[in-house]
C-alpha cells in the first residue's frame, strides 16, 4: 500500500521453536539500599527514551529509577513495563530487567534485538513463563527470564503480545499471528489485514469462547476480526497510526496521532477525546483501575504524561514535561474483598 511507513526492518525466515534453551549474560542486582516504601495503589511507571521513571503519588511527581548502590537499572529506551507486585518486568533497549522488590533493585538479562514487549503468564505464582517480543523475533523463557529457548518468528519484529489463553496472540511486522501451543508454532496473518506492521492488538476478554480481536496498524487504522485472526475487516480510523488499543466493555480506545479516540460500536464510528491534550499524538494508554473502572486514564506522549479522570473527556498534564514517553505501567489493582452474607 502506498505511503506505508515501515516501523522496523523486516527479514529472516519463519522458524519453529527449538528445544534447546540458552541463557544470556546477566547483570546481578546489588543489595537494596533504604528507600521510601512503595504504595502499589499509587505507583505509576513511565518508560521514556532515556530510562524508567516512577511516580509514587499517582502522577503528581516523578523520580528516575536508578537501581540500588550502582546496580543494574533500566536505561535507554524503555518500551515495555509489566508490574505484578512485587515482581516488575521491564524491556529496555536490548535487555529484559526483572525486579523482585517493587522496582528497587534489578537483574538485567541481555537478549538479541531491541525489546518491544514483555508478557508474563496471567498466573505467575503457578506458571513462570515469560514471553518477550523483540525486533529479532519472539523469545520464551520457562523460568521468569533467567533463560530463554531459541527464538521463534526469527527475523520478524514482535511489537505487542496478548495471552488470553489458551491462544497467544502477537502483533508483528507481518501482521497478527496466533499460537495455540504456547508459542511453539504460529498461524500466519489472516486475509483482509494490510501487509506490514501491526502495532497494537486488543482481544476479547472471553477470547476462547468469543475470538473477537482488534488490530491497530502503522498507517491504515484499525481492523477487526471475529474469528481469531483468520479474516479481517476495516474498523475505522483510516490512514492513521494506531499505537495502542484498549478494549473495556463496550468501549474501544485507540492511541493515535490525533490523540485518544473511542468507539462504542465495535469500530463502526469513533469520537476524538482530545480536550486538554494540546494536540499531542498519543503513543500508549494506561487504565490503572481496569477492568473495574475505565474513568482513570494515563496517556504517553512525546511531551510527557497526561491524565484524565473522566474516561478521556478532559485531560491535564501529569508530569515528565518535554520527555518522549514510550510506555506506561502500574501494579494490578487490589482484588476486592468478598463479603459473605450473615446467617440468620
Amino acid at each position: 500500500m502506498k505511503g506505508r511507513r515501515a516501523a522496523v526492518a523486516l527479514g529472516g525466515p519463519l522458524l519453529a521453536a527449538g528445544a534447546v534453551a540458552f541463557a544470556f549474560a546477566q547483570t546481578p542486582a546489588r543489595p537494596a539500599a533504604s528507600a521510601a516504601p512503595v504504595v502499589t495503589t499509587l505507583t505509576i511507571f513511565a518508560g521514556a527514551t532515556e530510562g524508567l521513571w516512577r511516580s509514587r503519588d499517582w502522577g503528581g511527581s516523578w523520580e528516575r529509577v536508578q537501581g540500588a548502590q550502582g546496580g543494574a537499572a533500566p536505561s535507554g529506551a524503555v518500551r515495555s513495563i509489566h508490574p505484578l507486585g512485587p515482581r516488575v518486568y521491564v524491556g529496555a533497549e536490548r535487555q529484559v530487567l526483572v525486579s523482585d522488590d517493587f522496582g528497587e533493585t534489578w537483574t538485567a538479562v541481555s537478549v538479541p534485538g531491541l525489546v518491544l514487549a514483555v508478557l508474563p503468564s496471567r498466573y505467575p505464582q503457578a506458571d513462570s513463563t515469560l514471553f518477550v517480543g523483540t525486533t529479532e523475533g519472539l523469545l520464551k523463557s520457562p523460568d521468569a527470564g533467567r533463560s530463554f529457548d531459541r527464538p521463534v518468528l526469527a527475523g520478524i519484529p514482535v511489537s505487542r503480545l496478548e495471552w488470553p489463553g489458551p491462544a497467544l496472540v502477537v502483533a508483528t511486522g507481518r501482521g497478527v499471528m496466533v499460537s495455540l501451543d504456547g508459542g511453539a508454532s504460529f498461524t500466519g496473518s489472516g486475509t483482509g489485514l494490510p501487509e506490514g506492521d501491526v502495532l497494537s492488538i486488543a482481544p476479547s476478554a472471553f477470547f476462547a469462547a468469543d475470538p473477537a480481536l482488534f488490530a491497530g496498524t502503522v498507517a491504515d487504522g484499525v481492523f477487526r476480526s471475529r474469528d481469531g485472526g483468520k479474516t479481517w475487516s476495516p474498523a475505522g480510523l483510516d490512514g492513521q497510526r494506531v499505537g495502542d488499543l484498549v478494549w473495556l466493555g463496550p468501549f474501544l480506545y485507540a492511541a493515535t496521532g490525533a490523540g485518544v479516540q473511542r468507539s462504542q460500536d465495535m469500530g463502526h464510528t469513533w469520537v476524538t477525546l482530545a480536550d486538554g491534550l494540546e494536540g499531542r499524538p498519543v503513543y500508549r494508554l494506561l487504565f490503572p483501575l481496569a477492568p473495574s473502572s475505565g474513568a482513570e486514564i494515563f496517556a504517553a506522549t512525546d511531551q510527557g504524561v497526561w491524565r484524565s479522570a473522566d474516561g478521556g473527556l478532559h485531560w491535564q498534564r501529569s508530569g515528565l514535561n518535554g520527555r518522549f514517553v514510550l510506555s506506561l505501567g502500574t501494579f494490578p489493582p487490589p482484588t476486592p474483598a468478598l463479603r459473605g452474607k450473615k446467617k440468620g
